[in-house]
């Protein structure tokens, strides 16, 4: 089984969860768009979604499926029911990195607006410690130089991500050849910097469950 194929399977096992009649908030990336191809099937069963970057809301559309600003959606449900999306790399405690795709900010906020996340990957993003994925640090453009120099400081590798600018007009800092232990402790680290916008370890709004494609079929990690 491709790696292609194993996101196929595991973009169709997340529709287990998909609450009929509810509000969907749908990730960003390959596997999230395996998906989005995979709820179209469903579209008429559930109210609408809401989207975590503007290429997903596009990719939503292009199938039929409603789109709700978050804020709109949240004036007819206390929560949306479910934020399905895949992942960059995730540990044993269900912690992940996030962000290879520069939607990290939007992930996150749809993330904490539902009531589960399932996150949807294929195996080779399993990891005994993040780091092996650069982590992403989404920066308003001002701060740059202190946030490059804080990642320095922190042992890794910082580099601007070239002619990227994200949905929310700022730019995306990621931070090679770290091994992160204390994916909570350096969440909140880096969240104080001024400048911040948010980075790409989601801890506070880490996976509920976990599905991972392997060949053998899909995995269930809760």
């Amino acid at each position: 089984m491709t790696q292609d194929e194993m996101k196929e399977e595991v973009a169709k096992a997340a529709l287990a969860y998909v609450v009929q009649d509810s509000i969907v908030g749908v990730g960003t990336g390959s596997t999230a768009n395996k998906f989005i191809d995979a709820l179209a099937t469903m579209k008429d069963d559930i109210k609408g979604t809401v989207a975590s970057s503007e290429a997903t809301a596009e990719r939503l559309r292009g199938h039929g499926i409603p789109v709700f600003e978050l804020n709109d959606a949240l004036t007819q449900v206390s929560k949306l029911s479910v934020y399905i999306d895949g992942a960059d790399e995730f540990d044993p405690q269900k912690n992940l990195t996030k962000g290879g795709g520069g939607a990290l900010t939007r992930e996150k906020i749809v993330a904490a607006a539902s009531e589960k996340f399932i996150c949807i990957v294929d195996e080779s993003k399993q990891v005994e410690h993040l780091g092996a994925f650069p982590l992403p640090i989404e920066v308003i453009p001002m701060a740059e130089t202190l946030v490059m120099s804080i990642a320095n400081n922190l042992g890794g590798r910082a580099q601007v991500r070239e002619g990227f600018t994200t949905d929310n007009g700022n730019i995306i800092i990621d931070v090679n050849g770290l091994t992160i232990k204390n994916a909570r402790q350096l969440e909140d680290d880096l969240n104080q910097v001024p400048g911040v916008v948010t980075n790409g370890i989601f801890s506070h709004q880490g996976a509920d469950v976990i599905l991972m494609a392997t060949p053998q079929g899909v995995k269930t990690i809760a």
